[in-house]
């Protein structure tokens, strides 16, 4: 399957604005991050990017954080901001699957990130609106630690994202996604760098980083041949199709129960 994911795609004014929501004040009692919970669940229910739906679904800790982040208020510090939402993205697209939703379609697609909401800090936000104020954060190594519930997206990493160790992480998911010989192929006898879509979809921000998607490979592919030929400039970029299909198991597959009614004492 293919298709174009949403939300990666928006005017530098609307950059400007949300880079200002991103950082903007936490409102008075807003409590602080926890992200225990997570790190206990995704370590318990991911292995090496695949996902247990299930376990995760029947999991308390990750009920508890989902909970928690109604309420959890966004960091100031632009890190902490950035771990923040890259937890709270990957944890509610593991939220939209229990809940029924797919991006397996164009039109799943539509409802799994422009029209399911979800509360995060007090406010009722898509995944795409999550996407933008990554994007607003201005650091493109974003979009390789988001998982967005398919088998194509960056794998999701069995660790939460922690302020602390952030570049180091964003390094590895980089890292990790580029060297990926089923995610990229750089066929030097052909001239060609068959590439995900999501350089194709996000090479504005390459750009505006590195001049381009191939100086900004250039910085994390380990092959020295695959590196001199995109720095010569002789591969021609092609872009694959994406794979929506799911990046786990769900056996249960089934929507979620009445609103209102999942929690720490009866997990989603």
């Amino acid at each position: 399957m293919q298709g174009k994911l949403s939300s990666g795609w928006w005017p530098a004014r609307a950059v400007a604005l949300a880079a200002v929501l991103v950082l903007a004040a936490a409102p008075a009692g807003a409590a602080a991050p926890d992200y225990a919970p997570l790190e206990e669940a995704l370590l318990q229910n991911v292995r090496d990017g695949y996902v247990d739906y299930d376990g995760l679904a029947a999991s308390p800790q990750f009920a508890r954080f989902i909970d928690g982040l109604a309420t959890t208020a966004i960091p100031a510090d632009h890190d902490a901001a950035l771990a923040h939402y890259l937890n709270a993205y990957n944890a509610l697209a593991i939220r939209g699957i229990l809940q029924g939703e797919s991006p397996a379609s164009a039109a799943g697609r539509r409802r799994f990130f422009d029209s399911r909401k979800f509360t995060l800090d007090g406010r009722a936000v898509t995944l795409g609106e999550i996407g933008q104020r990554l994007r607003a954060l201005g650091d493109p190594r974003a979009w390789f630690a988001m998982s967005c519930a398919a088998l194509s997206c960056p794998r999701l990493a069995s660790h939460a994202y922690q302020p602390a160790t952030l570049d180091a992480q964003l390094d590895a998911a980089v890292r990790g996604f580029v060297n990926d010989i089923t995610r990229n192929r750089l066929d030097i006898a052909q001239k060609t760098a068959f590439l995900s879509a999501l350089f194709d979809w996000h090479r504005a921000d390459f750009t505006a980083a590195a001049g381009g998607v191939s100086a900004w490979l250039e910085r994390y592919l380990a092959d020295p041949a695959s590196r001199a030929a995109l720095r010569e400039g002789w591969l021609e970029l092609r872009y694959l199709d994406f794979d929506w299909d799911l990046n786990g198991r769900y056996a249960r597959g089934t929507a979620d129960p009445a609103p209102g009614t999942c929690g720490a004492a009866t997990p989603c």
